[in-house]
This record gives C-alpha cells, structure tokens and sequence, in this order.
C-alpha cells in the first residue's frame, strides 16, 4: 500500500534518511512534529525497555495513522517515540524484525501480497490468517481497522475523457489503451505483483512505459494532473482524486485485494495494555474517518499530530 497528497513541510528524521525517502519526502509535510525524536529511522538500535517506537513509510498517510497509535499509546501512560517517514515496506519490515520499530501502520492485503505474491484474497478474516503465518515470528497482527485504503489504477480527466472511461470502468478496459499511456508510481510498484507484475498477469496490461515518482505523494499526483503520465498508482482514500476529478479504475479481479489500516507491532516490544489501546483504535477508525482526516492534512494543510489528536479526543480515545 501506501499514500497521498503532502504540502511542504519539514520532516521529522535525521538527514541520514534522506537516501531513503525520496526526494520528493521534502515536501511532505510542513510543521510535521508529532516528535522530538530526532533520530536517524534507519539506525538499527532498539529502543530502551520502557519506550514504545512507532514507526511510519514514506507517505502522509502512514505518518497521519503513526501519529494516532502514537497518542493513544500516549493517553494510557506508554512512553512512545517516533521513527517517521522512514521508507517503504521493504525497509520497515526489516527494523520491525530487528527491533528497533515497535509499531507501524500496515494494510493486511498489501502486507500479504509482500509475504506473499500468490496468496489469495477472499476475505478480510482469511487474508489476516495467512499473513500472521507467513510473519517473522517475532512480529504480529492486531485487530484491522474497517478503514480501507488501497492502491489503484487512477487515469486523469483528459485521459478519461479521450478514452471514455468513467467510474465504472475496469482495468481490463485499458488493454488496448495501455500502450499509449505512461504509468507512474513509487520504485516498488515495478516489482510488487500488486503493482505492474499483476497488472500484466492478471489484466494483460502493458503500458508504454513506466516513470518512477514517489507513494502516491506529491510528485504521482503532480506528474498525473501535468499530464506527464497519464495513469498512475494512487490510494483510494487520496482527497486529491475528487479535487482533480481523477478517476479510478475498478478492479473486479481483486488485484489489489484487501487493504484494511492494521497495526503491526514487535510482539515483545508491547504490553498488553498497548495492545488494547491500538485494537480500540482500530474499532472506531473507519474509511469515511480516514478520508476526512486525509483531507485535514493534505488539502487543508494541517499538522498530522493535532488532527490525530483531535480525531482521538472525538472517539474517547484521547
């Protein structure tokens, strides 16, 4: 998975991290800190005994989401530092097994397909069985939130309209578009079978070319909006998709699977009371809230950390 639309703002990681979050991460999110940790995200020291990491890839999303588990953990007493922006999930897993993050935001499906390539998708509760088996034995699942927020095959509106597709169109729509189309996305969507490999082998796509932006962050939705490619890879909860009527493309064969907001933590890096605080987040956060609070931080630009806050405050978590 992951997500969004940022406005400029300064990131709360050492520099060292900087060859890992794209360039573009610059312009994520201004004011953003939600921590005084100043520490490099990919050191891999683990935390001292009592201090709760959490953890986020390189996108507004993720950092939004970190910030809500962080500030619940908060509210039951955890010490709790962060480790934002960080970089994708072929980072972050690594520091999750090494311990030196405590908590990261996931998507169950996408966190599967990672595991995974071949597993199936038939359903929220069998997609959590099979990813908690295929985990590193020092990680697990908690409870996943009803927020979904998955990846897409989003076109924009001149391309839409040059071709006719609308909100009911289908990926397989654009087997005989896709040559004339540039795909944009982050690096990895190149090689993750929820990316190109299974739009190729499951939809029959092959697109002119691909250019390599960032997660769905500011360079995707830029590069989308100039026409500088015309589909590219943004998340569903994105605001941006009705701000520049962008639209996404339906995927009936469920390539993109599941992608419920799940937390994945370093199992003994957390107490239970943590772990009740992260479930009960995940009970009231669902895609309508997500989206709303998406929007606060992209389109609005507000720190993450007070609409996390204030989202919190408002479901009698905070």
């Amino acid at each position: 998975m992951t997500t969004n639309a940022h406005s400029s703002r300064s990131l709360r990681n050492h520099p060292g991290a900087a060859a890992v979050a794209l360039a573009a991460v610059t312009v994520l999110l201004a004011g953003c800190s939600s921590s005084d940790d100043t520490s490099d995200p990919l050191a891999g020291d683990k935390a001292a005994g009592d201090t709760v990491v959490v953890g986020s890839n390189n996108f507004a999303e993720s950092i939004l989401i970190a910030d809500i588990y962080g500030e619940a953990l908060k509210a039951k007493g955890i010490k709790v530092s962060y480790k934002p922006n960080i970089g994708s999930r072929e980072t972050t897993y690594g520091l999750l097994k090494n311990g030196s993050i405590t908590v990261l935001p996931e998507y169950n499906g996408s966190l599967l397909a990672y595991l995974d390539a071949k597993a199936e998708q038939t359903s929220l509760a069998t997609v959590n069985v099979a990813a908690k088996a295929k985990l590193d034995s020092k990680l697990t699942l908690l409870e996943s939130s009803p927020a979904e927020d998955k990846d897409s095959v989003t076109v924009n509106a001149a391309t839409a309209k040059k071709y006719n597709l609308t909100a009911t169109s289908t990926l397989a729509d654009l087997k005989d578009i896709a040559p004339e189309l540039v795909l944009g996305g982050s690096p990895e969507f190149q090689t993750r079978q929820q990316g190109i490999l299974g739009l190729e082998s499951v939809y029959g796509l092959k697109f002119k070319s691909f250019k390599a932006l960032d997660a769905g962050g500011p360079l995707t939705q830029a590069a989308l909006k100039k026409n500088t490619v015309q589909a590219a890879d943004i998340f569903t909860t994105d605001p941006t998709i009705t701000k520049e009527k962008f639209v996404v493309l339906q995927d009936p064969k469920n390539l993109f699977g599941f992608a419920n907001v799940t937390p994945l933590v370093y199992k003994s890096g957390l107490s239970q009371e943590g772990i009740d605080a992260l479930n009960a987040v995940s009970a009231k956060l669902d895609t309508k809230a997500l989206l709303d609070l998406d929007s606060q931080v992209q389109l609005e630009s507000k720190d993450p950390l007070d609409v996390a806050k204030a989202w919190l405050k408002s479901a009698g978590l905070g």
